[in-house]
């Protein structure tokens, strides 16, 4: 009992911990998205509250950090600019029309986990994920970049000279505590530590650095200091809720439910590989939904799991709900009461924090084995990486996934086979081997000479798959050929939902089908106990 409370407490410091590092994180990350969607901050920085801890409290992934990210932002941008077209200047329409979008976005999310669809992500090739990390990886190195650039004249510039040596000096000297911590103590989280050493290093050094307040004000906002969420009463007051507005909010609201689903899930699968523990996808679905919703409501941009946080977090040590919900809080704490603390904190050191973790979230072991995989799987891992880049993460995964479906079908095509021999009553006997479906029907049509085959012909099916409806339908070709050159035709060993789908779609097949069978192999592959007991 005393070593279950130990380690409980061990692990409450260490989420703690965590969630403190991740919610300093999560500032000019929630802040950037919410530039990119056209939005105040603060809708941002609510999203990042609302979703992290209604996803941390109910999600189905203990540890995993969820707010507003950069692949749901870019798609916002369209959304609110048409939608401030419909409204007079300085109405701010477009903002509400988002919180519409993200309201219905959850109820399609939600939709998804009632319905169990979550379990679909299992259905994701491996090469594929290794893609979506790597172009995740790059993503993130790249959004970072844009921290190197300051404002001059009205315009982002890159920092040159001393600005730009400090900035990297700083960076670096980031990464090198986190690098270099662990190997003295792995009882202090080195992000954290970082961060206070980099921002201890900056104010007490009176640095002229980027901080978290100047890029807010650079970007147009006015600082990180509000109040508690509040209901939008407006949205229902400013937004039409006929089929007009469902139209056009709709497709938005799809394709972010889908980009938000896919990021969440396929980080819920990272983070399993990395703790060994297995988090429930369709309650993720469920929370996710719910959270959107909330948040829609309440005034934030929606979001969903973020895997540069997430990975911070686990890290640090964050295992548990607890280190989730931290880091919501203490975002919300900064936004109450501590902006003006918050706001002294370097980038370069957030920036710091982030290049370690592209340099942790990236697959180098792709690298090695670009020889030992084959072609089309190493096609596929390249493919997703640069589609995850230059389009957005659900474009990426699903074509990933067409491919390798594209990919496993023909190679599954080639592997049909007929055995052919003569009986010695002159019976011809094909005994096929192998799966049928819509990819291999032509391969099948090919093995059959019905022109000079003899009087009667027999199919054995004992090692071959009926896979799907163009299977069905090339069988109920091949006996019709063989009927029309008016010779005879048996099918054996058909399945038995196979044998009711023909029997249903022509009495014909009653005198074709051979039911009694008397064969010792197929009775073992028909009852597994029969079999287990002949080993």
């Amino acid at each position: 009992m005393t070593e279950f409370i130990r380690k409980r407490t061990k692990n409450a410091k260490n989420d703690i911990l965590s969630g403190l590092t991740v919610a300093l994180a999560l500032v000019p990350e929630a802040v950037a998205f919410a530039f990119v969607a056209g939005v105040d901050p603060l809708v941002g920085l609510y999203a990042a509250f609302m979703i992290g801890l209604i996803t941390s409290i109910f999600g189905g992934r203990p540890g995993m950090i969820s707010g507003a990210t950069g692949a749901l932002a870019v798609v916002m941008v369209e959304l609110v600019a048409k939608g401030n077209a419909m409204g007079v200047e300085g109405e701010q329409l477009g903002l509400y029309y988002l919180f519409a979008t993200v309201i219905l976005m959850g109820i399609i999310q939600m939709l998804a986990g009632v319905f169990k669809l979550g379990k679909f992500v299992r259905l994701i090739p491996h090469p594929v994920m290794m893609g979506f990390v790597n172009g995740l990886a790059i993503v993130i190195l790249l959004s970072q970049l844009g921290m190197f650039k300051e404002l001059v004249g009205g315009e982002k510039v890159w920092m040159q000279g001393m600005k730009l040596y400090t900035m990297i000096g700083l960076v670096g000297l980031t990464m090198a505590i986190m690098y270099g911590l662990p190997k003295i103590t792995k009882k202090l989280p080195e992000a954290l530590i970082a961060i206070l050493v980099v921002s201890a290093i900056v104010i007490f050094g009176n640095l002229d650095v980027a901080t978290v307040g100047s890029f807010i004000r650079d970007g147009g906002g006015e600082g990180l200091k509000g109040g508690l969420p509040s209901f939008q009463f407006d949205i229902f007051n400013k937004v039409p809720f006929n089929l007009e507005t469902l139209k056009f909010i709709f497709p938005y609201a799809l394709i972010l439910a889908a980009i938000g689903l896919i990021e969440s899930l396929m980080t819920l699968n990272l983070i399993d590989e990395l703790t060994e523990t297995r988090g429930n996808s369709n309650r993720e679905c469920l929370a996710q939904g719910g959270a959107n919703i909330i948040t829609g409501l309440f005034g934030g941009m929606g979001g969903c799991a973020m895997i540069g946080q997430s990975l911070i977090n686990i890290k640090a040590g964050g295992r548990t709900r607890l280190s989730g919900i931290v880091a919501a809080l203490t975002l919300l704490a900064f936004i109450l009461f501590a902006s003006g603390l918050i706001e002294q904190v370097p980038i370069s050191a957030l920036v710091g924090v982030m290049f370690m973790v592209v340099i942790g979230t990236f697959a180098w072991s792709s690298f090695r084995i670009f020889n030992k995989i084959p072609k089309t799987d190493l096609f596929v891992l390249v493919l997703v990486s640069a589609l995850t880049v230059i389009f957005d993460l659900a474009i990426a995964v699903i074509s990933g996934v067409i491919v390798s479906a594209l990919v496993f079908a023909w190679e599954s095509a080639k592997r049909i086979r007929a055995r052919k021999h003569i009986k010695e009553d002159g019976t011809k006997v094909y005994e096929i081997w192998g799966p049928l479906f819509f990819g291999s029907i032509q391969a099948f049509n090919d093995k059959f000479d019905v022109k000079n085959d003899p009087q009667n012909i027999e199919v054995d099916f004992i090692e071959a798959r009926i896979s799907d409806h163009s299977a069905l339908e090339a069988i109920f070709n091949l006996v019709t050929k063989y009927e029309i050159a008016g010779k005879s035709i048996k099918l054996k060993h058909l399945s038995e939902d196979c044998k009711i789908l023909l029997y249903k779609s022509s009495p014909k097949f009653r005198a074709v089908i051979e039911e009694a069978i008397d064969d010792p192999r197929y009775h073992l592959a028909e009852n597994p106990e029969a079999f287990t007991k002949s080993l």
